[in-house]
């Protein structure tokens, strides 16, 4: 029997959509079980989805090997099957099954897996028939328990392909078992995305209208203006929006959060060892708070070698360590107060340049400097191709969660208000959307705040098309809690993906923008009070004037309405004068 409980559930959100017209399945964003390994694997998703013989019942019938080695099943003392690839000699050498993928679908990927000792990154990987290698997801396994592995694929061709997993160890067993390849159709996945939304996002209110003696108002009119958004949306902006107030006007009419894309960083602010200038910074900060724009902060250091400031890379180490002592000090107590989050240390899964001169617990040090001094704000780990490109073995969910951990598990982090900062910078091409949900599910489970930092799209005839793809699969994540887009004007500089031109007229991606800016607020029309002076209705989170007028004589009252996602549903009466 296959254990059907759940040991760590944070959140499921889930919803009926029919596949093939013949089955129904719950699609869901299911957090189980992967921040703990279970002794006995879960069911598997789907029923298995399109996997043949994904529970072992019939042996390894589907099943064959692939590469060298061999494959069994073995059966568990508690009477579950699974497969075991073993007497491997090379990474990939492994079992696999061939399944049909159709273009234009989205296929969620899972399965529980083991190996024979220690701890190892498993991974599973689709073999197209021209031999190309589409990574699909990834697990660290451990011995004694079973872990999940999430993933997915967004097919752009319709081919069939070979699954199969695959760890660098080739000394090590791979136990798999409950293995799911679940297809959806866009317009299924659009329809979950919908319904997560509406769950996520929003809150149900009731109003109940009456005289001052508690008798009902029939047809009372009810109007609701949202005031704030408790969604934070931004875009990125330059030191041109200083001097150009079409470029001011144009980011307050659709902005309230924002990230500087240079102005903060230590190779702008002291260019020359011992001079600092903060003219430009400072001056972006006082148009932003004048405006009541919140500001993220990137960043404090940016572990890549190239951008450090020329003068710091010629330093020895100890020079090195007193610079940055400076430099995190200056910079963090200036602004002090002042933001929302600090970027720490910008990319530093990448790249290792303070790590390599001042030891491998720098970045962490650096964190807990940042918390001393600035502990009201939330401090990020920022990377790039966690979600949006697969290949990228550096920055997998698995490894940022390890750094992660390390980071907080540093003397005197424990209390940090950490947060996970995914950049989002996607190439041309249809982006993974399927592997993008699975790495922010896996992320998810740490309970930590999850933003999109830095989206764009590279150019691409469907631009506009994927990034409204990414964007609500970002908006409609529960773990998500931010999203700011780095574009802009094509007159400040942004040329990857513009979101008006040079003279401030909307570009397809810019459409894109407004049309969700507006699709994410309420903006209800008139609604009536019923025969017992009830009003239901369903709003996003935010703020909101809510003023209710009786139908006959046009008395009228306002009232100020916050929700937020921990409202309680509540009835809220209102009373009118007449």
């Amino acid at each position: 029997m296959k254990a059907c409980r759940k040991t760590y559930i944070l959140l499921v959100f889930s919803c009926i959509l029919l596949y093939s017209g013949l089955s129904i399945h719950a699609f869901s964003y299911d957090y189980s079980a992967t921040a703990e390994c279970l002794v006995e694997p879960q069911r598997a998703l789907y029923g298995g989805g399109i996997i043949v013989n994904p529970e072992f019942a019939n042996s390894i019938e589907g099943w064959t090997v692939f590469g060298e080695g061999a494959i069994e099943e073995r059966i568990s003392k508690e009477g579950n099957r699974f497969i075991v690839a073993h007497s491997r000699t090379r990474p990939r050498d492994s079992f696999s099954q061939k399944v049909q993928l159709q273009k234009g679908k989205l296929y969620s990927l899972s399965a529980w897996v083991q190996i024979s000792e220690g701890s190892e990154t498993v991974s599973v990987v689709f073999k197209t028939n021209t031999s190309k290698l589409i990574r699909g997801g990834e697990v660290v396994a451990e011995h004694g328990c079973w872990n999940l592995l999430k993933g997915g694929i967004v097919a752009n061709f319709s081919s069939p392909v070979e699954i199969i997993f695959q760890s660098r160890n080739a000394t090590v067993e791979i136990w798999v078992d409950s293995i799911s390849l679940q297809p959806f159709t866009k317009k299924q996945w659009r329809s979950h995305q919908d319904n997560s939304i509406e769950k996520v996002r929003k809150s149900k209110v009731r109003l109940q209208i009456t005289h001052t003696n508690k008798t009902a108002i029939e047809g009372a009119r009810v109007f609701i203006k949202q005031t704030k958004s408790d969604f934070p949306f931004g875009s990125g902006i330059n030191y041109n929006i200083l001097r150009n107030t079409d470029y001011q006007d144009w980011f307050k009419t659709r902005f309230s959060f924002t990230t500087f894309t240079n102005e903060m960083k230590w190779y702008s602010t002291e260019k020359k060892q011992g001079v600092e200038n903060y003219t430009i910074a400072d001056a972006m900060v006082k148009f932003a708070k004048q405006n009541g724009i919140s500001i993220r902060g990137h960043n404090i250091f940016w572990d890549n070698p190239k951008y450090q400031p020329d003068w710091v890379k010629t330093l020895s180490p100890e020079e090195i360590r007193k610079a940055a002592e400076r430099r995190i000090n200056s910079v963090v107590t200036r602004y002090r107060g002042e933001l929302i989050a600090w970027d720490v240390v910008n990319e530093n899964l990448h790249f290792r340049f303070f790590e390599d001169k001042l030891g491998e617990n720098a970045s962490a040090a650096f964190y807990n400097t940042a918390y001393q001094l600035d502990p009201g704000t939330t401090m990020f780990m920022n990377e790039y191709n966690t979600i949006e490109y697969s290949k990228d073995e550096k920055v997998t969910p698995a490894n940022y969660k390890k750094k992660l951990q390390q980071i907080l598990s540093y003397p005197g982090n424990a209390g940090l208000p950490a947060a996970i900062g995914l950049q989002g910078h996607f190439g041309s091409g249809q982006p993974n959307i399927a592997y993008m949900r699975s790495c922010l599910d896996i992320l998810g489970t740490t309970g930590l705040p999850i933003w999109l930092t830095e989206v764009d799209v590279e150019k691409d005839p469907n631009q506009a098309e994927y990034l409204e793809e990414i964007l609500r699969e970002g908006f409609s994540h529960p773990a998500v809690q931010g999203i700011i887009v780095f574009a802009g004007p094509a007159l400040a500089g942004f040329k990857v993906m513009p979101l008006a031109d040079e003279d401030f007229n909307n570009t397809p991606a810019g459409d894109v923008v407004d049309k969700l800016i507006s699709e994410w607020k309420t903006t209800p029309p008139e609604v009536k009070a019923d025969s017992r002076g009830f009003v239901d209705i369903s709003l996003f989170h935010g703020d909101y004037d809510v003023t209710v007028m009786h139908p006959i004589t046009k008395a009228s009252k306002t009232l100020s309405l916050s929700l937020r996602k921990d409202t309680t549903e509540e009835t809220i009466h209102m009373k009118i004068h007449t």
